[in-house]
C-alpha cells in the first residue's frame, strides 16, 4: 500500500495518489495531470479511479483530462449533478483499489456534494480519511462558497450533522488528509500542518468540540472574509467542464517576436510578467502586470485577472510552461504566447522600458517628516492593517485594485505614493497595476511592514494605541 500526498504550496492544495497491487487512485487532482500519469507509469500501476471530494472553487481540477487519458472512472459523492460522465456514489458505497477498500462518507456542509473517503488497509482496518474541504487541520470548510440557493447557515447546519455523525465517531488513530493547508481561503484559519489524525483534531479543532447546533452555526459563519472573485467561476468550470490543458499549452507555448508581441498588446492582450518582484522593479515592458511565480501566484492571478482575458507573457527563461500551468490551474487559459527572449530581448532591441523605484525603510523614515505630499498606501488585508500600521497610512487592499475607482483616488500628480505590503510581493503587484493606469509618482518600500515596524522613527498605530 502506498499513500502519497502531493502538496502545491502556491494553492495550499493537496492531491493524493494511492496504489496497491497494480491499481491506483487519485484524489482531487490538479489540472496538469501528467504528474499522476508519470507516477503510475513509474510504479507500474493503472489509475482506476479519480475521487473528487466536491466541486472545488479555488482551482480547476484535472478530473476530465485524467479520465480521458487513463480511462479512469470519475467518482463524486451523493447529490452530485455534473455536465459530464461521472459515477455518483451512494453513501457507504465501497470501491476496491488492489487490496485496499475506499468507503464513501457523504459529508455535506461545505457544499451539498461534499464527501470524505475512508481508506481501509489490506486487513480491512480503517487507515486514513481524505476529508476534502469538510475538515481541515484546525478548521472546517467555509459554508458560503457554492451552495446554490442555500444560505451559509443552512449548510453549516448540515456540516454540524456531518461532523458529529460521520467524523467524530471515527477511531482516533486514523490519519486525516485534507484538501488544503495553511493559507487557503477555503477556510477561516487553517493550522500549520497539511495532515493530522482524527484524535488530534477531536482534541484541538474548535469545530469538533461539544456545542449546540446554534453555537456551531455561529462559530463557523462568523468572521468569514470575502472569498476571491474567481472561486464561483472555478466551481462552475469543475461542474460544467473546460478546455483540455493540452490545447492551452498549444496556444500558450507560442514564442512571439517583439513585433508580434506588440501587435497582440495593441489588439487588447494584457501583458503579464511572471518574473520575481525584485527583478521586475528593475525594468519591465510598459503596462505589464507583475505577478511573480515566487509568491502565491495562481491565487493572485485568479483574483486580479479576468479568466477569459487574452494574455501574453514575459517570463524568466525556461519558465514559460510553468507560468501557463499555474495560470490554467485557476481557469486562466486564454494565453496567446510569450515574448521570445524575454525582457532581455525587449531591452536589447532598444524598446521603451519602465521601472519601479525601490526604497529602503530608512529612506521612508527620512521622507515622512519632510515631504508634505507623501502618502503611504498599505495594500495588505484589512485584518493585517488593523493589527498594526503606519500612522496616516491609507489601507487599499490589493484585491480591491481591480476597481478603477480605487486607483482613481490615487491619481494626483502632486502626491508621492509610497506603497507597501507585508514583505514586498503584493506591493510590486499593486505598483504595476497603478502604473498601468498612468500613475507613475510612486515608490515601492522594500521589506514592507515587516521591516517598517522595526524602523524606530516611523510612527505606528498599534491595537493597544488605536
Amino acid at each position: 500500500m502506498e499513500v502519497k500526498q502531493l502538496y502545491t504550496n502556491c494553492l495550499s492544495e493537496a492531491a493524493y495518489f494511492i496504489a496497491s497491487e497494480g491499481e491506483a487512485a487519485v484524489i482531487d487532482p490538479l489540472r496538469d495531470v501528467d504528474t499522476y500519469i508519470q507516477m503510475a507509469e513509474e510504479k507500474g500501476v493503472k489509475i482506476k479511479y479519480i475521487f473528487e471530494t466536491h466541486f472545488h472553487a479555488d482551482f480547476v481540477s484535472g478530473h476530465l483530462d485524467l479520465a480521458k487519458k487513463t480511462g479512469a472512472t470519475i467518482i463524486y459523492g451523493p447529490d452530485t449533478h455534473a455536465s459530464f460522465k461521472v459515477h455518483v456514489a451512494k453513501d457507504d458505497e465501497e470501491f476496491m483499489i488492489g487490496k485496499l477498500t475506499m468507503k464513501v462518507l457523504h459529508t455535506p456542509g461545505h457544499t451539498l456534494e461534499s464527501t470524505c473517503y475512508l481508506l481501509h488497509d489490506e486487513q480491512n482496518e480503517p487507515y486514513c480519511i481524505f476529508t476534502g474541504d469538510t475538515l481541515f487541520v484546525g478548521d472546517v470548510g467555509r459554508p458560503d462558497l457554492f451552495s446554490g440557493n442555500m444560505t451559509k447557515e443552512d449548510l453549516a447546519s448540515m456540516m454540524y450533522d456531518s461532523l458529529n455523525n460521520k467524523i467524530k465517531p471515527l477511531n482516533d488513530n486514523i490519519i486525516m488528509y485534507p484538501a488544503h493547508g495553511p493559507g487557503s481561503s477555503c477556510g477561516k484559519n487553517l493550522g500549520p500542518d497539511t495532515h493530522s489524525t482524527i484524535g488530534a483534531q477531536k482534541a484541538t479543532n474548535y469545530a469538533l468540540q461539544d456545542m449546540t447546533r446554534e453555537e456551531f452555526i455561529d462559530a463557523v459563519t462568523t468572521g468569514l472574509n470575502t472569498p476571491p472573485v474567481y472561486f464561483p467561476l472555478n466551481a462552475r468550470l469543475n461542474k460544467e467542464g473546460y478546455e483540455s490543458i493540452d490545447d492551452v499549452y498549444t496556444n500558450g507555448l507560442n514564442p512571439l517576436s517583439i513585433a508580434a508581441f506588440k501587435q497582440k498588446a495593441h489588439d487588447g492582450a494584457w501583458i503579464l510578467d511572471t518574473r520575481a518582484a525584485t527583478t521586475f522593479t528593475e525594468g519591465f515592458v510598459p503596462e505589464s502586470i507583475s505577478i511573480g511565480l515566487d509568491g502565491r501566484f495562481a491565487e493572485w492571478a485568479g483574483t486580479l485577472l479576468p479568466l477569459k482575458q487574452a494574455l501574453i507573457l514575459v517570463t524568466e527563461a525556461g519558465k514559460e510552461k510553468e507560468s501557463i500551468t499555474r495560470l490554467a490551474r485557476v481557469g486562466i487559459d486564454n494565453i496567446q504566447g510569450y515574448l521570445e527572449g524575454g525582457f532581455e530581448a525587449w531591452r536589447d532591441a532598444g524598446e521603451t522600458i519602465d521601472l519601479i523605484i525601490d526604497i529602503e525603510t530608512d529612506e521612508l523614515a527620512m521622507d515622512i517628516p519632510h515631504d508634505e505630499r507623501l502618502e503611504i498606501i498599505d495594500v495588505r488585508k484589512a485584518t493585517e492593517f488593523d493589527a498594526g500600521h503606519v500612522q496616516g497610512a491609507r489601507n487599499i487592499p490589493l484585491d480591491t485594485l481591480t476597481d478603477p475607482l480605487n486607483i482613481a483616488t490615487m491619481d494626483d500628480e502632486e502626491t508621492n505614493l509610497y506603497i507597501h505590503c507585508a514583505g514586498g510581493y503584493r506591493s510590486v503587484i499593486a505598483a504595476s497595476l497603478i502604473k498601468r493606469h498612468g500613475i507613475h509618482n510612486l515608490r515601492n518600500v522594500l521589506g514592507g511592514y515587516g521591516k517598517i515596524k522595526n524602523e524606530p522613527t516611523i510612527p505606528l498605530v498599534l491595537p493597544e494605541t488605536a
